[in-house]
């Protein structure tokens, strides 16, 4: 920080001697007496005044919860445009200087998806969730070096809730569809902005006219933490700049006169002797040797037991303590959360219908059983978790787990298990024509029920042999894994 203040001091002081010459640039972004603003800056302003604007009139003409959304996106909007401004006319400055600058955005942004949070009951939660998980999108200046990759998740994000809002209104309001497709225009109209201006991240200034005294000294202009570049406040003049280094060495010249030289050819006359220079070497007898004489170890000097050069320990960060987050068990559309569970013994999901989902995530020594028909179920990322459903129409899906049992009381069409150590999966008289399919896992075995009721354990091939037919690949399953 010291090092900054300084800079920055020095800053001042040529800032202030530049602007005494010709006048002051504006604060805007407009360069110095000219009132323009730079180019990718004006680009931002279309993009506000286009697609955001109108964004921003329906939702003043749907009111409620969407019209109080729309007041904090304009506010980002803003806030990101001072981001430019001050980008267009600043050198990239220090990575925390950076996070300052970036805060005044990730406020609003917290505050877009805290609204959403707290308004779960709204009518227009469809419309709530649809802006609060693509606004992040607004975080791109951040990203690097592909931020239009990013904006183009967001926006896909979106698209999960504007399509309930297009089916809910299509036949209903057209100002609700008109509100969709604005909003979706907005990350369409920032990833091609994006394309065209910061294509792989926020450009920052280079160059700044008649700031030819900083960049003599290798500075430009650099954004302080307030989100402008530093003003000239005065101080003491800036130390001159260091002189030239000193000629090289000469190596022709000698400053011990005849010395040198007779010793540079007394040096060469030793090399040029080839093998004999080694007659001069004096023998050692086996008497003087240390690893022959152990009387001379004792008189050796102690060897150093000290550290070893370089190898002072190094200071350990302290483990983080770990995060726990708040279980979960509910339906959020058509989906089950199932989530962050410890030691929940009889979990139930009971009200299900055809087109639901369920997943589940983080859940620890739990069981969950669920009742009825429903579409897909997915286990990630789950340790000791038992599994008991009726039917699914789609797939089970078993990924990132450790140690989970499946069991299946209905019918399942597949069952797919990924990048997981020990599954067993434990089929009924209805699923013997499940399929199942395995890739980077261990330990999987399958328990096929048998006419008076016993489970036969039948373990699935994880090691495979593959040959050459003469036409193509042949892969058989090798008898030792089973």
């Amino acid at each position: 920080m010291a090092e900054l203040a300084s800079l920055v001091q020095r800053l001042e002081v040529a800032v202030g001697r530049l602007e005494a010459v010709s006048g002051t640039g504006g604060a805007d972004g407009s360069a110095a007496g000219t009132g323009a603003v730079s180019a990718y800056v004006e680009a931002f302003d279309a993009l506000i005044s286009g697609s955001v604007a109108e964004y921003i009139a329906l939702s003043q003409k749907i009111g409620g919860d969407v019209q109080k959304h729309a007041d904090m996106m304009k506010q980002a909007f803003s806030c990101q445009r001072q981001l430019l401004v001050t980008a267009s006319c600043s050198q990239k400055p220090s990575d925390a200087v950076v996070t300052s600058l970036l805060a005044p955005v990730s406020k609003v942004i917290q505050q877009v998806q805290s609204f959403r949070e707290q308004n779960r009951s709204s009518p227009l939660f469809n419309h709530l969730s649809a802006v609060s998980e693509s606004v992040p999108g607004l975080g791109w200046v951040a990203m690097s070096p592909k931020p239009g990759p990013y904006v183009k998740e967001m926006q896909d994000a979106a698209m999960f809730y504007t399509n309930r809002v297009l089916k809910d209104y299509k036949e209903k309001d057209k100002t609700h569809v008109d509100w969709v497709k604005s909003y979706l225009s907005i990350w369409t109209d920032l990833q091609a902005y994006i394309k065209q201006h910061h294509t792989t991240g926020l450009v920052w200034s280079k160059s700044v006219s008649l700031d030819f005294t900083l960049f003599a000294t290798g500075f430009g202009p650099v954004a302080s933490a307030s989100g402008a570049p530093s003003a000239p406040r005065g101080g003491p003049a800036p130390p001159p700049p260091p002189g030239p280094p000193p000629p090289p060495m000469d190596l022709n010249q000698s400053a011990g006169g005849d010395s040198s030289a007779t010793s540079r050819n007394a040096l060469f006359a030793s090399l040029n002797k080839g093998a004999d220079i080694t007659k001069g070497l004096k023998h050692v007898s086996d008497a003087q040797k240390t690893h022959k004489n152990p009387a001379l170890r004792s008189q050796a000097a102690p060897l150093h037991t000290g550290p070893r050069p370089f190898s002072a320990p190094r200071p350990t960060a302290s483990a983080a303590p770990a995060l726990t987050l708040p279980p979960v068990l509910e339906l959020d559309g058509k989906k089950w959360k199932v989530e962050n569970q410890q030691g929940a013994q009889g979990l139930v999901i009971s009200d299900t219908e055809l087109k639901q989902v369920v997943y589940a995530f983080k859940c620890n020594n739990s069981t969950l059983q669920i009742k009825g028909k429903i579409n897909s179920i997915t286990v990630d990322n789950c340790k000791k978790m038992g599994l008991v459903f009726d039917d699914v129409v789609g797939i089970v899906e078993v990924i990132n787990c450790k140690d989970v049992k499946v069991q299946v009381l209905g019918k399942v069409p597949t069952i797919s298990i990924n990048k997981t150590d020990g599954c067993h999966v434990y089929l009924s008289q209805h699923s013997l024509s499940c399929e199942i399919v395995s890739a980077k896992s261990s330990e999987m075995n399958v328990l096929v029920p048998g006419k008076d009721g016993e489970y036969t354990e039948i373990p699935v091939p994880e090691q495979f042999k593959t040959v050459w037919d003469g036409k193509k690949l042949v892969t058989t399953a090798t008898e030792i894994a089973g």
